[in-house]
């Protein structure tokens, strides 16, 4: 009974490791498919009022952080849930 039961939290472990893992690549995409997107509307947007450049790139550096910030969250997630 007790080998049962340590098969079945060593798999339980290795699927862990295997969704914390996934839930990191997942976040990583995420985070660089939204600073794409961000840094494409800010080009388009500084290409039609080029006057706004100064408040356009802010502005985007601002909300770059911020989802940096949210996928470095996500992954730090992922990992304590590969250890806890």
């Amino acid at each position: 009974m007790l080998g049962l039961l340590a098969q079945v939290a060593e798999q339980a472990i290795n699927l862990s490791g295997i969704g914390a893992s996934i839930g990191a690549a997942i976040a990583a995409i995420g985070a660089g498919i939204g600073i794409g997107k961000i840094g494409g509307a800010a080009m388009e947007a500084i290409a039609r009022q080029p006057e706004a450049a100064g408040d356009i790139r802010s502005n985007m550096i601002v909300i770059a952080a911020l989802i940096e910030g949210v996928a470095l969250f996500a992954v730090i997630v992922c990992i304590l849930a590969l250890f806890v």
